[in-house]
Formats: structure tokens, C-alpha cells, sequence
């Protein structure tokens, strides 16, 4: 299905516009370098011979670098709402370059394993200030009407270049040493990728990307004043229920992305035979999660057609059935070949959803607090990543294949997808048109540059 003229239209202006593509550059560059940093991340644990661990370790080991982020997630919040979100990318990139050298070293020079992943849970906390600060801020640089077209192209956008860099580690392992030091100079590449996100940053005028005013409740000088702020911004999504809704669906959507992240790696480390054209091993854990970005990003080619044509409701409930349809194939037929051809499914369905939702907070959720909103975005996100993981862990086989867990997916985005249609309905989403933004207060909205190009 082809995105109607006034999608493509749209898309035309966003990139006509040079503060939207300065913020795409940040995010282009920043998740090109979140793609190497990842591949090597996983390699050197999960297909290194001297690293391989038990399912159960894994799960720990994804929950050491994910967790975390869940108290520093209340902090991200309030620091993107009181403090210029331009700031905040600028120095963030920065420091995530410095850490990663920090990790290449360990690695290069055959480090504990402890100081590794300490070094990679710094480098994964800081990232989440970047997401949380691009998501917050896009709203600066696209108008209302536009953030399903800038929702699709930029996040999209950022997981189909994240999945390059995942191609290039990959890549460059097979042309360097596979040990530890070949993935220590791997992760060099993306120093050198945060380095250009940050330089993209630093060409924003200093409050382009807000927050739009300053408000009493986002203060960073106690831990009890962090917790009134997020507690205030609890209290506002909750009287946005479809934003909370939605972030709640794209939540619950994510155990099951815990269980198939883990069913993956059993499956591509003990199980499946690769051929010439779909091999096994770490390289071809590498095509799954290509075939996810490419499906991501038809994902976004459809999207802003599709939601202009028929209603939201039916779009995202139609994609949950897709992926409820989707993982069971694996066990029924586990061949690399199938399982790149579900991963482009589930990709596809996935982002599709997720384009929905980020288009929906962004538009009901006030500036003021849209900082503190995506950190509990994030903090969702990561406590249901670790629960799929820790489900798999001890309802998978070493050979990653179970009838009764896939099944029991299915199952779980059938009624997911039932829910879905029921509260969307309830709340009035089966209109066919773009969101349109709740109504604010002038004085929250008083400083968004909409005349100004969008990001």
C-alpha cells in the first residue's frame, strides 16, 4: 500500500526544513553508532567462547544493563523538562563516546568481565537521555498534524540505520580478529559516530528543542523533588488516558520482544543450521535483526498512508494479530530462512505500532512534561524487556524452541489485541485523520516553533 500525496507531501516538508534534519542527523548518527556498539556488545558475550553463559545469565546479564535505567529513568524525566533538551543531546553524546573508549580498552586489553559490563551499563544509561530527549523535542520541529509523518520517518529512520551499524560490526568482525580486541576496535567506529551526533547537536540554538517554559514541579535539587515531579507528571497522563493506554500496549508488547530475543539467540547458538544464503551463528543474528530494520522501515513507508485510510483502532489491532500469527512459525519451522522471513513481519507490525503510540503521546501530552513522560516510556519498556528475558529463561530449552511459550505468545498478543480495540474504541480513536493535538494552555505552548522548520 503506497502513502497517499498528502503523506508524501509531508514528508517533503519535514526534510525542507533544516532544524528537522538537523535533530534526524543527531539521531541518524547517534543509532548508527548505537547499532555497532550493540553487535559488538553481544558478540563479545554471546558468541565469544570464553563469555558463552546460560540462558538465565543472559537474562541476568540484559537485566544489570536495562534496570538500572529504571532509577535513573525518573531523573532523565525531570532533567529533560527543567534544562534545554539541546544540552542535554550535546553532552550526552559526549559522554557516551568517552565511556565507549573506556569499554574498547577493557575489551582490547582482555578485561574482567565485571568492569565490561559496568562500563556498558554507563553507556546504555546515558543513551536513554538521547531517546527520551529526541522524542521530547521532536514536537519543536514538526507541526501537529505532522508527527505520524515525522514519527514514521525518524524513529523508523533511526532503526533501519542502527541495523546498518549492526551490518557493519558484523562486517568488520569477519575482517578483524573475532576476540576481544577485534571488538575493541570495532567499538572505535562508534566513538566516532556519537562524536558526529554530538556535532549535529551543538548546531541547535540553545532552547530550540525546549522544554517550552519552566515548571515548578521539574527540579533536580533533591531526590524528594524528583519524585514530586514525575509524581506530577503520573497525574497529568493519567487524565490523557489514550496516551497512557497506548503506552501501555507498546509496554506489554515488549515481553513478548524479551521472549523472542532470547528464543534468537538459543535458537542461532545451539540449534539452527545456517545455508550459503541465510548462515547461522552470530552472523546470522546479525541478518535477523536487518530483516527486522528493513521491515521497520516499511513500516514507516505504510504507516502515514494507512492511518489516513482507515482508523488507528483497526490499524494496530490488525498488526497485533500479525505478530500473534507470526512467532509460532518458528517452532513450526525452524529454518534461518523462515525465521529472517518472520523477523521482517514482526519488525513491520512492531514499528507500525510504535509509530502510532509516539505520534499519540507526543500530541496529548504537554510540552512541560513530555521529558518525564518518555523516561516512564523508557522505564516500561525495560522492566517489560527484562520480564519477556527472565520468562524465556526459564521457559526455553537450550535449543530455544517451545510450543507452549510461543503458543502462549500468541495467545497473549491475541488478547492484547482485544484489548486494544476495546479501549481505543472507548475513547474515541476509529477517526481516520492525523492526531490532533488535546488543547493546552497558551503559555505551554507559547514557544514551540512551529513556523520554524521541523526535525
Amino acid at each position: 500500500m503506497n502513502a497517499p500525496p498528502g503523506a508524501w507531501r509531508e514528508l517533503g516538508g519535514l526534510l525542507r526544513r533544516p532544524d528537522f534534519r538537523r535533530l534526524f542527523g543527531v539521531r541518524l548518527t547517534g543509532q548508527f553508532g548505537d547499532g555497532v556498539f550493540q553487535a559488538a556488545l553481544a558478540g563479545s558475550v554471546l558468541f565469544n567462547p570464553d563469555r558463552q553463559t546460560e540462558p538465565v545469565a543472559v537474562a541476568l546479564g540484559f537485566a544489570i544493563l536495562l534496570l538500572p535505567y529504571s532509577l535513573l529513568g525518573p531523573f532523565t524525566g525531570i532533567l529533560l523538562d527543567r534544562y534545554p533538551r539541546r544540552n542535554v543531546l550535546l553532552w550526552a553524546n559526549v559522554t557516551r563516546a568517552v565511556v565507549l573508549v573506556g569499554v574498547a580498552v577493557v575489551l582490547a586489553t582482555g578485561g574482567r568481565t565485571w568492569p565490561f559490563l559496568l562500563l556498558a551499563l554507563i553507556a546504555v544509561a546515558v543513551n536513554r537521555f538521547i531517546l527520551g530527549g529526541l522524542s521530547a523535542g521532536l514536537p519543536h520541529v514538526a507541526g501537529d498534524r505532522e508527527l505520524v509523518t515525522a514519527n514514521a520517518l525518524s524513529p523508523t529512520a533511526g532503526t533501519v540505520v542502527l541495523t546498518i551499524g549492526v551490518g557493519v560490526a558484523v562486517g568488520l568482525r569477519s575482517l578483524l580478529d573475532a576476540g576481544d580486541f577485534g571488538y575493541g576496535v570495532i567499538l572505535l567506529c562508534a566513538v566516532g559516530a556519537y562524536l558526529a551526533s554530538a556535532g549535529f547537536a551543538v548546531r541547535f540554538p540553545v532552547a530550540a528543542l525546549g522544554p517550552d517554559r519552566d515548571d515548578p514541579t521539574a527540579r533536580l535539587e533533591t531526590v524528594g523533588s524528583v519524585v514530586r515531579g514525575m509524581i506530577a507528571g503520573v497525574r497529568h497522563l493519567s487524565d490523557r488516558r489514550a496516551a497512557a493506554f497506548a503506552l501501555l500496549t507498546v509496554g506489554l508488547g515488549r515481553v513478548g520482544f524479551g521472549i523472542t530475543t532470547m528464543a534468537l539467540l538459543l535458537l542461532y547458538r545451539n540449534t539452527l543450521e545456517g545455508s550459503r544464503l541465510f548462515p547461522g551463528g552470530d552472523t546470522g543474528l546479525g541478518q535477523v535483526v536487518l530483516a527486522t530494520g528493513l521491515g521497520a522501515f516499511l513500516a514507516a513507508l505504510v504507516t502515514p498512508g494507512v492511518v489516513r485510510r482507515i482508523s488507528r483502532r483497526t490499524w494496530m489491532t490488525a498488526l497485533l494479530v500479525v505478530l500473534a500469527g507470526a512467532w509460532p512459525v518458528i517452532v513450526a519451522a525452524p529454518r534461518t530462512a523462515v525465521v529472517v522471513a518472520v523477523a521482517l513481519a514482526a519488525g513491520w507490525a512492531s514499528q507500525g505500532i510504535k509509530i502510532i503510540v509516539d505520534a499519540a503521546v507526543q500530541s496529548e501530552v504537554d510540552d512541560v512534561f513530555r521529558g518525564r513522560v518518555f523516561a516512564l516510556y523508557d522505564m516500561l519498556f525495560n522492566v517489560c524487556v527484562v520480564s519477556g528475558l527472565l520468562i524465556a529463561a526459564f521457559g526455553l530449552p537450550d535449543s530455544g524452541r517451545s510450543w507452549p511459550v510461543f503458543l502462549g505468545l500468541g495467545a497473549g498478543h491475541l488478547v492484547l489485541a482485544a484489548w486494544v480495540a476495546w479501549w481505543t474504541s472507548r475513547l474515541g480513536w476509529s477517526s481516520v485523520s492525523a492526531m490532533t493535538p488535546r488543547p493546552t494552555a497558551p503559555s505551554t505552548r507559547t514557544a514551540t516553533p512551529l513556523p520554524a522548520p521541523p526535525t
